[in-house]
């Protein structure tokens, strides 16, 4: 997760959601602070901006692609 700061990840989120941001921080528990980040579940993006989504909501965290 350290090699992830500063790049975008997708995160599957209980009760279905999906939200994709950039990776600003993150703690032992799994909390993660994203910036610009965007619920992608529905047909529209809708911009969330900075968020902290607590840990016990992360059902997968998909990492950027190695370039």
């Amino acid at each position: 997760m350290n090699a992830s700061k500063g790049k975008t990840v997708l995160l599957r989120m209980r009760h279905g959601m999906t939200v994709q941001g950039i990776l600003k921080d993150f703690d032992a528990h799994m909390n993660l602070t994203l910036d610009d980040a965007e619920d992608i579940t529905g047909e529209e993006k809708e911009a969330l901006g900075t968020v902290l989504i607590r840990g016990d909501n992360i059902l997968a965290v998909s990492p950027p692609d190695e370039e």
